[in-house]
């Protein structure tokens, strides 16, 4: 028996008045996958994530959900920094899109404590959510995603902006549910390295979908290869190599500085 079809994206494309931010894209994504969407900055990923939920309509083509408890971990903003909450409310708000009562029942609360102690977030529950750091923030706001994701994780660069270390412990935290509890991701993500070693398939947008497919079949196209010399040529500003790097950049359509 097949596995089930969570959702299906056929031909979907998205434009803002005149703009195309993604063209005729199609892609499934299965019950017990962990597909990352990755390509340059500008190339659809966050508004592609963005239709699926429901934030934006599409201009053309179909997506059918065949999940209803899906949780979502956006980018951090300011507004999100400064919520005048505990941790342990920001945890249980997770909850409230399983729940139309005006109250938590047992078995949420229980969700939510399973939650903050899978974490390891028992000793902040009590502090206010905006004394804390970055780290801590998106841990909690992984946790309250967990509340929601009985069905579907949805992350949209959560660990942009965070230091090696804790976006390490955050990409085993999302890669442990997936492979330990079956539980299905859909992510975003501008690291490709880490893309593929945590994710079983890759979406790879420019606009338009250039590839999907396994991580394992991504890792032998070109397109593996000129992100990955993008992602280097980053961290060393580009000057031990411009010449070649400068042409991967190009046709990615992302420059050095």
């Amino acid at each position: 028996m097949g596995k089930k079809e969570l959702i299906s994206c056929r031909n979907v494309s998205v434009q803002y008045g005149s703009l195309i931010a993604v063209k005729d894209v199609s892609f499934s994504l299965n019950e017990g996958d962990y597909l990352c969407i990755v390509g340059a900055n500008g190339s659809g990923k966050s508004t592609l994530v963005k239709t699926i939920l429901g934030l934006c309509r599409p201009a053309c083509g179909e997506i059918v959900k065949n999940c209803k408890d899906i949780g979502y971990l956006g980018q951090q903003n300011a507004a999100q920094r400064d919520f005048p909450a505990t941790v342990r409310e920001v945890i249980m708000s997770g909850c409230v899109s399983r729940n139309k009562l005006p109250f938590y029942s047992n078995a949420e609360k229980q969700r939510a404590k399973e939650q903050i102690y899978k974490l390891g977030l028992e000793k902040l529950t009590k502090k206010s959510f905006k004394e804390l750091s970055g780290g801590q923030m998106q841990r909690v706001l992984l946790a309250r995603a967990f509340c929601a994701a009985s069905e579907l994780l949805v992350l949209d660069e959560p660990v942009n902006g965070l230091d090696p270390i804790i976006t390490d412990e955050l990409y085993s935290i999302v890669r442990s549910r997936n492979r330990d509890e079956g539980l299905t991701v859909l992510m975003v993500s501008h690291d490709i390295h880490r893309a593929v070693q945590n994710a079983t398939h890759i979406l790879h947008l420019n606009c338009n979908a250039v590839f999907f497919g396994t991580s394992e079949d991504y890792k032998k196209t070109p397109l593996y290869n000129e992100m990955t010399a993008v992602e280097t040529c980053s961290t060393h500003a580009c000057t031990h190599c411009a010449r070649d790097c400068t042409a991967s950049h190009i046709r990615l359509g992302v420059y050095p500085s």
